[in-house]
This record gives C-alpha cells, sequence and structure tokens, in this order.
C-alpha cells in the first residue's frame, strides 16, 4: 500500500498532469483534493491530447478509479463537459469516477462576480482565471457555499439559493452595472445537474480510507503549484485554495499519518501564469525562445505564459513547505538548443545574499536574481528513454539542480508524449 501526493513545486504549469497519467498505470485511485476547472492539465498518448480541468489524469487508464474531492469547487458545466468529451473518444467514465457529496458547487453568480471583479480592478487585477473559482471559496468560508448534498433537498436548496442570488444580485446591479441574474433558471438547471451526476456521488472519505486499508494504491492530485497556495504562495497573487501537500488530506478526508510520500514537479526552467513577482522572469528574445520552444501558453486560459530561468530558491522553498521526497522534471528537452544556461542560486536583496524565499512581497520586489551559468548540451534528448544515453553535459545539469535542491531527480521528462520519459533509480 502507497499513498502518495503529486504537488507542483512552482507557479503551476509544471506538467502535473503528464506525470500523474504516467505513474497512474501501477495506481488503484487518484484523487484531485483542491482547485476547480481553472486547472488544465495536458496528456499526450501517442497522436492524441487530452486536456482535462477537473477529472484526474488517471482516468485514461481503463483499471483506475478516479475521485474528485471535497476540496475541490466545482462547476456542473465544465464537469459534464468533460464527462462527455471522454465518453466521446471510448474511455469509460461510469463506474470509475466518484464525486465527493461535500464538494461546493460553482454558481452562474461566481464566475460573474470573479470577472466583474477582475474587471473593476484594471491593472491591479490579481488575473484570475475567470472561472468563479474565488468567489466560490470565498462562499464556501463565509458558510454561504451550496455543497453537492444541498441538491437532495429541493426545498432547502431553492430557499439557500434564492437567498444567496437576493444578495448577489444586490452586489451584480448595484457595484458592478451587471445584469442581474433570473433565479427559476438557476434553480432548474442545477436539479436537472443532480439528476445527471447521482451516479457518481460518494463519500469519498469513506471509500478512500477503507482502500488505503485494502492495501491499494492512491495517488493525490493538485492542481496549481506551492507558489499560488493562498497561505504560502506570493499573496495575493495566488489561488484560492492550498494546493500544496498540507491541502490533500483535508481534501479528500484521510489523516496525515496515511502519506507515504510527495512527488514535487518542477520544470526544467520557470514559468508563471498571471499577475506577481516573479524574481527570473525573462524578457525579449531569451523569454520568447522559452515560449516557443516549450508551447508556453495556458491549457485553460490559451494565455501565453512568463518564461525563466530554473529557480533553486522556489524549489528549496516549496520542498520544504511540501515536505517534498523527490523530484519529477518536466521540460528537460525545451533547453536542447540552449548554448548557455542560467540558474539561480540566491536573491540579491537590498545588498544581501538571501537564499531563502522571501514571503514579504515588499523585500521579493526588490530581490534580484544571482546566476550561476552552466553549458548546454546542444543535443536533442526527446528520443532518449534511458538515463545513461543522456548527453554528459544534460546531466550535469540535473545533477547541479539536485545539488541545489538537495533532493533526487527520479523522472525526466523529454517531452509530451507519455513514453517520452526517463526513470532515474
Amino acid at each position: 500500500m502507497s499513498v502518495n501526493i503529486i504537488v507542483g513545486a512552482q507557479w503551476g504549469d509544471e506538467g502535473k498532469g503528464k506525470i500523474v497519467d504516467l505513474l497512474s498505470e501501477k495506481i488503484d485511485i487518484v484523487a484531485r483534493y483542491q482547485g476547480g476547472a481553472n486547472a488544465g492539465h495536458t496528456v499526450k498518448v501517442g497522436d492524441k491530447t487530452t486536456v482535462l480541468h477537473l477529472i484526474p489524469s488517471g482516468i485514461l487508464h481503463p483499471n483506475t478509479i478516479c475521485i474528485i474531492g471535497n476540496g475541490v469547487v466545482l462547476d456542473p458545466v465544465a464537469l459534464m463537459d468533460e464527462i462527455k468529451l471522454l465518453e466521446s473518444e471510448g474511455i469509460q467514465v461510469n463506474g470509475r469516477l466518484f464525486i465527493s457529496q461535500n464538494a461546493h458547487l460553482i454558481m452562474p453568480y461566481h464566475k460573474l462576480l470573479d470577472k466583474a471583479m477582475e474587471e473593476k480592478q484594471g491593472i491591479n487585477r490579481i488575473g484570475t482565471t475567470g472561472r468563479g473559482i474565488g468567489p466560490a471559496y470565498v462562499d464556501k468560508v463565509n458558510r454561504k457555499g451550496i455543497r453537492i448534498v444541498d441538491l437532495l433537498y429541493r426545498d432547502q436548496f431553492e430557499k439557500k439559493l434564492r437567498l444567496n442570488i437576493q444578495e448577489k444580485n444586490d452586489i451584480i446591479r448595484h457595484l458592478y452595472g451587471k445584469k442581474p441574474l433570473n433565479v427559476e433558471d438557476i434553480v432548474e438547471e442545477y436539479l436537472n445537474f443532480d439528476r445527471a451526476i447521482d451516479q457518481y456521488i460518494k463519500d469519498v472519505s469513506i471509500y478512500l480510507n477503507d482502500a488505503i486499508d485494502e492495501g491499494k494504491n492512491v495517488l493525490l492530485e493538485g492542481a496549481q503549484g506551492t507558489l499560488l497556495d493562498v497561505d504560502h504562495g506570493t499573496y495575493p497573487f495566488v489561488t484560492s485554495s492550498n494546493p500544496s501537500s498540507g491541502g490533500a488530506c483535508i481534501g479528500v478526508g484521510i489523516g496525515p499519518t496515511k502519506i507515504s510520500g510527495i512527488i514535487g514537479v518542477i520544470k526544467a526552467y520557470t514559468t508563471r501564469v498571471g499577475q506577481g513577482p516573479f524574481p527570473t522572469e525573462l524578457h525579449g528574445d531569451e523569454g520568447d525562445f522559452l515560449r516557443k520552444e516549450g508551447h508556453e501558453f495556458g491549457a485553460t486560459t490559451g494565455r501565453p505564459r512568463r518564461c525563466g530561468w530554473f529557480d533553486s530558491v522556489i524549489a528549496r522553498y516549496a520542498i520544504r513547505i511540501n515536505g517534498i521526497d523527490s523530484i519529477a522534471m518536466t521540460k528537460l528537452d525545451v533547453l536542447d538548443k540552449s548554448e548557455k544556461i542560467k540558474v539561480c542560486t540566491a536573491y540579491r536583496c537590498n545588498d544581501k545574499i538571501v537564499e531563502e524565499f522571501p514571503t514579504d512581497l515588499q523585500l521579493l520586489d526588490q530581490c534580484e536574481p544571482i546566476y550561476e551559468e552552466v553549458k548546454g548540451w546542444q543535443e536533442s534528448t526527446s528520443d532518449i528513454r534511458n538515463w545513461d544515453d543522456l548527453p554528459s553535459k544534460a546531466k550535469d545539469y540535473l545533477h547541479y539542480i539536485e545539488l541545489l535542491i538537495k533532493k533526487p531527480i527520479k523522472i525526466i521528462s523529454v517531452g509530451s508524449g507519455r513514453e517520452q520519459t526517463i526513470f532515474k533509480h
């Protein structure tokens, strides 16, 4: 029996979808523990590319059970679209997907408020995906959220929804000048959704704990990344939940003593989407090169990602916050053409050398990266499957990263395809 957590060790978009899919072949259950349809996990098998936003990447393996935990905020429209997409591709979902009855629902007013707030903020916007994730978590913490289980009790559901919509319509109309929502349409839409997903609903906590006691292998999948964690990220430019490993147990209803190990997923360089600090960000030709070679455009939003060199300061921070045991490094092949590669080893902040990540954004804004330069290998790695066959300079780069972060890199991705992977034992 093993229960491992897969966590992003940068600002998200590290390639967790591929790693989860890769490991799921020998996993009984994959459970998503936080976030919502703002995630975009891309999996390429052969010539087919699948982008998943809610359903765990393990769904592509026919013997793997997938779970959406109570820590996820669920968009009914996105979920049903995803189920239809998978079924149209011949992937069986019924009987293999279970959803916690305690997961909170994203309502139409959450999406409307999300977009209206961003629009009103102007240049001070956070850079959300506009999927209603933040407002849904606000209602959850404010004890006004609507959970899947609430749909079972129509009278109470309608009463709660009417009160919520009345309150939200006042905000939508008077603060943002938008057209108010029709409560009757929303009630009917969500009751229809309840009937459609009834077959997937389960007490996920009981199911997972029983499975673990039976010796099943479980993978807990997070969305986004550590530096977007609402508590440990570059606040306020963060997501509204806890992508770090601490959110995993809360998000699916198991105890921390069940966890066997934690795998951090990290790119061979660094990217970020949206607003917020980014010490190693590159502008001009170098940044454009990484963006082009790495196809760095958001799977959910399509927005171009900001690109920069590998930052060992944030990597060490993510390792500490999450308790990461080992690293899966993705997109090593993106650096294949680089003659020289820079690695950030520390920051210079106000004439002081800082090796630990500053969580104070005022201080972080004053930090400049200190780089060490290593030689590139300038050979293609995309067809390599064994560690011994990697160019010596590529091995040197990986060994140098291991030295800086003090954790072993055990999985190396050299392309988007499932088979483009090297396991370093």
